[in-house]
C-alpha cells in the first residue's frame, strides 16, 4: 500500500510537470502545412463574415461616434485538427464575445464604430512553437485581414477618421496591414488617428509610422508588450522568441530593439508612470457588449525597459490570470489599461478632427 501510494504521488507530480507538453501535443495539427487544406474563405460582403460591424456600414448615423475602429482579434482558437480557425467555430466565437470583445474592443466602442472581421486565425499552437508550419499558418491569416480591411475601406461611408487596433496575434497581423495598406497611402494616412498594437512586438528600427510621443498626436503607432515587473527574465525570453515581419513578408526573429508605448503616459518613452496617473483597469469578461465596466484606478504603475513594458502587480484579484491552461496563454480576461486606452483614443481622434 505504501509503495502504491508513492507511485500515485509520483504519477501526479509527473502529470503536473508534463501537463503543458501533453496539451501542446494535443493542439498540434501534425499535418505539414504544405499539404494542409485551410477552411473556406470568408466573404466580407456578407454580415456573417464580421464578428462586430454596424448594421449600415455605408451610412453612419448622426448618433454614431465620430470614427471607425478596425479591430483585429487576438487568438480565440485553440487548434488541434486545424492550423487555421474555421470562421464558424462556435467555441472560438464564444470566447471572443465573452472575453476578447468586452476587454479589448470595449475601450474603443465610445470612440468609433467597431469593425471586427472573422478571419482564419492561426490556432494557439502556432503561437507556442517556432516551427515553419506555425509561421505559415500565421502568415496565411494575414490574407483574410487584408481583404477585410479593403472591404471596410471601400464601404466605410465616407472620409471618417479611423483607428487600427490589433491584439496579440491580431496585433502582428495589424502591423503588416499598417505597413502595406496604410503607410504608403496618403489618403488613408491623413485619416488615421492612431494604430494600437496591443501585446505586440514591433521593431523599433524603421517603423511604418512615427511612434506616438504625446496624446495630442494623430496618425502615429502605439505598440507594446507587457510583463509583470517582478519577473526579471520573462521580457528577455519573450523578445528572444518574438516573430516580426521580414522583407519578404515572412515571419522572422526580432533583431534589435522593440517599440514600447506606455498607455498610462500616452507616449513611447522609458519614463516611469506612477500608479497615481493610472486612469483605470477593468475586468469586462462576461459583460453585455457595449456595457461600460467599473474602472479600478491607480491599480498599476508601468515603465518601458529594454523594449518591454514592465507593469506592477495589480491589487484586485479580478485582474489576475485565470482559466484553463490554454486560456492563460491567450490574451488575459481583463485589461489593465482600459480607461487609459479609451482616453488616449478619444484624444487622437479629436486631434485629427480639429480644423
Amino acid at each position: 500500500m505504501i509503495g502504491l501510494g508513492g507511485l500515485l504521488v509520483l504519477l501526479a507530480v509527473a502529470f503536473v510537470l508534463l501537463r503543458g507538453d501533453l496539451i501542446r501535443e494535443q493542439l498540434d495539427p501534425k499535418t505539414p502545412y504544405q499539404t494542409y487544406r485551410p477552411p473556406p474563405a470568408p466573404d466580407y460582403a456578407q454580415p456573417t463574415a464580421w464578428r462586430l460591424a454596424p448594421t449600415h456600414p455605408e451610412a453612419p448615423a448622426a448618433s454614431d461616434p465620430p470614427a471607425d475602429v478596425f479591430f483585429v482579434s487576438p487568438t480565440t482558437y485553440e487548434g488541434g485538427r486545424q492550423w487555421n480557425d474555421p470562421i464558424d467555430d462556435a467555441k472560438s466565437d464564444r470566447l471572443f464575445r465573452r472575453v476578447m470583445a468586452p476587454n479589448y474592443a470595449g475601450p474603443f466602442v465610445r470612440v468609433g464604430r467597431i469593425f471586427a472581421p472573422r478571419y482564419r486565425q492561426a490556432g494557439l499552437y502556432s503561437l507556442l512553437t517556432l516551427r515553419d508550419d506555425a509561421k505559415d499558418a500565421r502568415a496565411f491569416a494575414y490574407g483574410d485581414v487584408a481583404q477585410a480591411f479593403r472591404w471596410w475601406r471601400d464601404h466605410d461611408g465616407g472620409q471618417r477618421p479611423f483607428l487600427i487596433v490589433g491584439v496579440e496575434q491580431g496585433g502582428t497581423l495589424a502591423a503588416r496591414l499598417v505597413a502595406e495598406e496604410i503607410a504608403p497611402n496618403p489618403g488613408l494616412r491623413a485619416r488615421l488617428a492612431g494604430a494600437y498594437l496591443i501585446e505586440t512586438v514591433v521593431p523599433a528600427t524603421h517603423p511604418a509610422l512615427e511612434p506616438c510621443a504625446r496624446r495630442d498626436q494623430a496618425g502615429c503607432l502605439a505598440a507594446w508588450t507587457s510583463v509583470p515587473a517582478s519577473d526579471i527574465d520573462r521580457g528577455k525570453i519573450l523578445l528572444s522568441r518574438a516573430l516580426v515581419w521580414g522583407p519578404s513578408d515572412e515571419l522572422v526573429n526580432l533583431r534589435g530593439p522593440a517599440l514600447c508605448f506606455n498607455p498610462i503616459l500616452g507616449s513611447t518613452t522609458d519614463e516611469p508612470a506612477p500608479a497615481r496617473m493610472h486612469l483605470g483597469a477593468a475586468n469586462a469578461t462576461g459583460l453585455e457588449w457595449g456595457a461600460r465596466p467599473a474602472f479600478m484606478a491607480r491599480e498599476v504603475s508601468a515603465q518601458c525597459e529594454g523594449g518591454i513594458l514592465r507593469v506592477s502587480a495589480p491589487r484586485s484579484a479580478s485582474l489576475q490570470p485565470s482559466g484553463s491552461w490554454t486560456e492563460q496563454r491567450m490574451a488575459p480576461g481583463f485589461n489593465l489599461f482600459y480607461a487609459d486606452l479609451e482616453a488616449d483614443a478619444r484624444a487622437r481622434v479629436a486631434q485629427l478632427s480639429r480644423p
